[in-house]
């Protein structure tokens, strides 16, 4: 079947912006001036997905508005002739199909997921995790999305880090000598182990394609680190019964939920810009950094 849904999880706290985040959504904090999660629809909507389930909890309302009809703010710019900013805040509560549910209790990132169970049914879908943002016209999510579907299973991302950051994600166990489609196989997946003790440098990056099979290893699992549903031990029952494929990849991805890559995010798409680059360009070459 064709891939049709994503699931945005957008319900955790956004501890790692505070205090930015105390009053704003971790997925509304703007890069350049677009929200994160912006970034992210556009992504689905690059790769052919135009219904789009946001997993939201408490204080995310701005979220909702944010991709809904402002009929105050639309009046006031078509009255001042603003029109290329009039069509482009309209664009918005039309560049895909977004729906909303709440994730009434924080017990991690496989139950965010799993309640989208009743919108996404019977069916394949993707996962995309707002604090990843990829610049890559959709590059990385086209194709996970048809390994998954010339596979039939599901498909991870994945992406080679150093020792000291392994720790933060999920980390997998390569088998085999490889697929001739350069898509891997593993035998085991751990979440955010010691550096000492991950199996790879091949961390869990926040794309996923999964089969609805995933429904069913989210009900097997129980609580894992910090008490919370891991995605990841889902991942693995799943693994065991039907077989998950990871896909490697090294461009395009910026880690909006980082200070550091979020600055660089920043920077370099901002440079990316027509309308800024350029000027921007010459104000940080004419500046003189110690």
């Amino acid at each position: 079947m064709d891939v049709r849904k994503a699931v945005i999880p957008a319900a955790g706290l956004g501890t790692r912006f505070l205090p930015a985040s105390k009053a704003i959504p971790k997925e509304m904090v703007p890069v350049v001036d677009k929200p994160a999660i912006q970034y992210v629809v556009e992504e689905c909507v690059a790769a052919g997905i135009t219904d789009v389930l946001v997993v939201t909890g408490r204080n995310k309302s701005a979220i909702e508005d944010h991709f809904d009809r402002a009929p105050e703010l639309e009046s006031n710019l078509e009255a001042k002739g603003k029109d290329d900013l009039l069509k482009e805040v309209r664009s918005l509560a039309e560049l895909a199909d977004v729906h909303f549910v709440r994730q009434r209790e924080p017990l991690g990132l496989g139950h965010a997921v799993s309640v989208a169970h009743q919108h996404v049914g019977d069916e394949p879908f993707a996962v995309l995790l707002g604090d990843d943002l990829m610049v890559d016209d959709a590059a990385l999510l086209r194709s996970m999305i048809s390994a998954s579907t010339a596979t039939g299973r599901s498909v991870i991302a994945l992406k080679r880090f150093p020792p000291a950051e392994i720790s933060a994600y999920g980390c997998v166990r390569p088998v085999g000598p490889g697929r001739d489609d350069g898509l891997v196989e593993f035998d085991a997946i751990i979440e955010k182990p010691k550096p000492e003790e991950a199996p790879s440098d091949l961390g869990v990056m926040g794309r996923y394609v999964f089969t609805p099979g995933i429904f069913d290893a989210l009900d097997r699992i129980t609580p894992g680190a910090g008490g919370e549903l891991q995605l990841t031990d889902a991942i693995g029952v799943l693994n065991d019964s039907e077989g998950v494929l990871g896909l490697p990849f090294s461009e395009g991805r910026y880690d909006a939920g980082n200070k550091l890559d979020y600055l660089r995010a920043t920077v370099e798409l901002a440079l990316a810009r027509d309308d800024l680059g350029p000027p921007f360009r010459a104000w940080l070459q004419s500046q003189t950094w110690d």
